[in-house]
């Protein structure tokens, strides 16, 4: 099935296994854990992970004693749909932002990590979130800081980073729309500095991160601000 608004993420579709490793480095601290779990806890509700990739997500939100009591992913990729449900940690769904194959008001919590929401031209994407999401739910975008980081510093030199747009026009489109936006600093860390340059690889062009890697030749570790947007559908609940 074929989803107009799917735009194949060669980061992960084009090296799953340096992405699982990637996924593996994330937020050593549980800084961005922490404020996720400020912003719209999960805990015995319902969470859509948006764009969910290869699924690596999952088991995270479905274990625990934190667990969702109801934990679906929703892919558009055909060739990362399979490995999600491989997971088998919830509902795996074939769909995307604007085609989310969910009933009205059936999602307490959704969390769109790095999938769709480039703003601009979001808008249906962003409807279509809100229409699946209950009275008093929360979307929760998970987006990169541009202005935080050593991460976002590569950022600023990377031409494939360029259709994510620039921190003021995201910021304005979201602000346009009534989100409130969190930020985050925290880190992304591997067993050993091979490891590290395997994933910076895999995310910018060799004349961006080879000189980088030149400079840094024994980090395991590098800075990462992540920018939080959470718009909440109104809770029409009638007041007594």
């Amino acid at each position: 099935m074929h989803f107009p608004d799917f735009v194949t993420a060669p980061n992960i579709a084009h090296a799953v296994d340096v992405y699982e490793r990637e996924n593996q480095s994330i937020d050593p601290t549980g800084a961005l854990w922490r404020q996720l779990r400020n912003l719209a806890d999960w805990k015995g509700r319902s969470l859509l992970d948006l764009g969910c990739g290869t699924g690596y997500w999952l088991p995270r939100y479905s274990t625990g004693t934190q667990a969702a009591a109801e934990v679906i992913g929703v892919e558009p990729d055909p060739t990362l749909l399979p490995l999600a449900r491989q997971r088998q940690a919830g509902t795996v769904l074939a769909g995307s932002a604007e085609h989310i194959p969910l009933p009205d008001a059936s999602i307490d919590v959704i969390h769109a990590r790095f999938a769709y929401f480039f703003p601009p031209g979001c808008d249906a994407g962003l409807a279509e979130s809100l229409r699946v999401l209950r009275p008093g739910g929360a979307l929760i975008v998970i987006d990169n800081d541009h202005r935080a980081g050593e991460f976002a510093e590569l950022l600023a030199r990377s031409p494939w980073a360029e259709p994510q747009g620039t921190s003021d026009t995201t910021d304005a489109w979201w602000a346009e729309r009534g989100a409130d936006r969190t930020a985050v600093l925290s880190a992304w860390r591997t067993q050993d500095p091979g490891q590290l340059a395997e994933i910076l690889r895999n995310e910018f062009p060799p004349d961006v991160i080879e000189p980088w890697l030149e400079t840094h030749p024994d980090r395991n570790e590098i800075s990462y601000g992540y920018a939080l947007f959470r718009v909440n559908r109104p809770d029409t609940t009638p007041q007594p």
